[in-house]
C-alpha cells in the first residue's frame, strides 16, 4: 500500500511507525548512558525544565535530518529517562555530530539498521 502513496506521505507514515516503535520500546533496552560523545545542547546541569516528550518533539526533526538517523524515542538509561537515536550504522562521524545530551536528558545512539514497514495482510 505504501508504494501507491506519494513519497512524502509514505515517508510521513514511516516516521510515524518509527516513533510508535520507539515509544513501545520505552524501557526495553538496558543501554548504559555513558561514553556518549557529541555536542551538549543542555546548557546547564541538574533537572531538566521541559518534559522528555517536549524535548523529543522539539529536536526530532533536526535529529531525523542527519544522514543515517532512522528514528528517535524516549527510553530509560540506568533507570532515568533518556532520548534514544536510532541509526543505520553507528559511525564516529555520526557520534560526533549528535549531541550527548538534549536539555538535560542523556542521548543514547543505538544501531538498528533501516526500518521498513511490514506488508499488510
Amino acid at each position: 500500500m505504501l508504494n501507491k502513496m506519494k513519497p512524502s506521505v509514505a515517508r510521513m507514515n514511516l516516521k510515524a511507525i518509527i516513533l510508535f516503535i520507539g515509544i513501545l520500546s520505552l524501557g526495553s533496552s538496558a543501554d548504559p548512558c555513558v561514553g556518549q560523545r557529541g555536542n551538549d545542547r543542555s546548557g546547564e546541569e541538574g533537572m531538566p525544565e521541559k518534559t522528555i516528550e517536549e524535548v523529543l518533539k522539539k529536536y526530532t526533526p533536526e535529529l531525523m535530518s542527519k544522514p543515517g538517523v532512522v528514528g528517535t524515542s524516549q527510553g530509560l538509561c540506568d533507570g532515568q529517562p533518556c532520548i534514544k537515536v536510532f541509526v543505520v550504522e553507528k559511525t564516529g562521524d555520526l557520534q560526533q555530530e549528535l549531541p550527548s545530551t538534549l536539555e538535560g536528558y542523556p542521548v543514547v545512539i543505538e544501531k538498528t539498521g533501516r526500518f521498513r514497514a511490514l506488508p499488510r495482510k
